[in-house]
């Protein structure tokens, strides 16, 4: 009865690969993130010494969840760096690029694209970096600033990934294109350390507290 009262308990450990029963399954193909190889990790009666332990038994969860506020600001950090490049490229490229006699940035509706990226980009270096500050001076907020940081950044960032993309025009979609690359890469910072939906949950959950 009631079952979704009860509590599991999880410990955090350190375990060495050699440890019988770790196994590795096939490298994953993924379109982004190449350079970071991912498998699934099996453990079959895997063994755990206590002196292997982390922290205090059962306090697993809690560790796992202080980690992810300072990985949501890595990863915001993440979307920051790519999409500073694709508005350094992008700016090359519609200056370089002609279209009817003139440079593509000489039309307003691009010059006006590229000013909405450049302030997307501006204010969410501001929030990474008032996340980054809370969770340093540990602040009361510094878990919906985390999550307000990561569900900015990765979200509008993404987008000015896209829009990089976009004012390529058909060269954007080629290889030989980094912009591609940071578009691909960046399409999964708004799933890792929490998706956007989680994140929306955390920053609603801190509103609502104060009611």
């Amino acid at each position: 009865k009631q079952w979704y009262q009860r509590r599991v308990a999880i410990t955090a450990g350190i375990i060495d690969t050699a440890t019988p029963g770790i196994s590795y399954g096939q490298k994953e193909k993924k379109i982004g993130w190449n350079n970071q190889p991912t498998c699934v990790v099996n453990f079959d009666d895997v063994e755990v010494p206590c002196e292997n332990l982390l922290g205090a038994e059962g306090q697993g969860f809690n560790l796992a969840m202080h980690g992810l506020n300072g990985g949501r600001i890595n990863i915001a950090s993440c979307s920051l760096g790519a999409a500073q490049q694709c508005l350094e490229d992008v700016l090359h490229y519609t200056n370089d690029r002609k279209a009817f006699n003139q440079p593509l940035n000489a039309n307003q509706h691009v010059q006006f694209k590229l000013a909405e990226m450049a302030t997307e980009l501006t204010t969410a270096r501001l929030i990474v970096r008032q996340a980054a500050k809370s969770l340093d001076s540990k602040e009361p907020n510094a878990v919906a600033l985390c999550a307000m940081c990561k569900l900015y950044a990765t979200e509008r960032l993404f987008k000015v990934c896209d829009d990089a993309l976009q004012l390529h025009g058909g060269y954007g979609y080629l290889k030989s294109y980094p912009v591609q690359q940071f578009w691909r890469d960046s399409r999964v910072h708004r799933i890792l350390e929490g998706t956007s939906e989680v994140m929306h949950m955390l920053v609603a959950r801190d509103l609502l507290k104060h009611l």
